[in-house]
């Protein structure tokens, strides 16, 4: 089973839209939780879990950040080489765990960033999401989305070495809308960035190209 685990995002419930619009096969092997960080935090998840897959960013949208239980648990997941699907900003997920903020290829940064790197920016308006030129595996699976006004998460910060899969031109520059990284553990961390409100969280394209990103990472995780 996998386990995904959601904050509501200032009430624009993105996680929550996604999980419900993927195709029932996906949505019966997942354990979907919002705005709950008790199994998170007190329940054995990571002997279990397939794929871990985040659309939240910690101490937001009136909930805590999770814990020094959920630290543990994420942490043991990812040492036995777990790998985990990034959604929106959820590279910052655990933004004030320390060994978490050199994970992530791409890094959302909050404002007050304990490292001191300065905070990152969404721009708002219609957006065109491309593949990247990139002979990553994956690339040749996923679609270019024309996607309707939203959040556009720039100035992300490269905390390492990450292949970029899917990129967005716009104004302000190019940026980075879907990336892959290997953990110290050998596990992937793979962020897809486009995703906030309700019409681009149930977007067809963008809900496709999330079940292939999970098929691609759970038969990594099966090699």
């Amino acid at each position: 089973m996998n386990w995904f685990f959601a904050d509501d995002h200032y009430g624009v419930h993105p996680g929550r839209v996604i999980y419900e619009h993927l195709p029932e096969q996906i949505r019966n092997r997942i354990h979907f939780f919002e705005n709950d960080w008790n199994v998170l935090e007190h329940s054995p998840w990571e002997t279990e879990c397939g794929l871990l897959i985040l659309h939240m960013i910690g101490g937001t949208c009136g909930q805590p950040h999770p814990g020094a239980e959920a630290e543990k648990r994420v942490r043991t997941y990812l040492e036995r080489g777990g790998s985990i699907l990034l959604l929106h900003g959820s590279s910052a997920a655990f933004w004030e765990w320390d060994w978490w903020r050199r994970l992530p290829g791409e890094r959302w940064v909050r404002p007050n960033d304990p490292d001191g790197v300065e905070a990152s920016t969404h721009p708002r308006k219609p957006y065109t999401v491309r593949i990247s030129k990139t002979r990553h595996e994956l690339a040749s699976k996923l679609s270019a989305m024309e996607l309707p006004e939203d959040e556009i998460y720039t100035n992300l910060e490269n905390t390492c070495p990450c292949m970029r899969l899917m990129e967005t031109h716009i104004e302000e520059g190019t940026f980075v809308q879907c990336c892959e990284a290997v953990s110290p553990w050998g596990g992937k961390l793979l962020s897809f960035i486009p995703g906030h409100d309700p019409a681009v969280t149930s977007n067809p394209v963008l809900i496709r190209n999330i079940a292939t990103i999970m098929d691609y990472l759970q038969e990594e995780q099966a090699k």
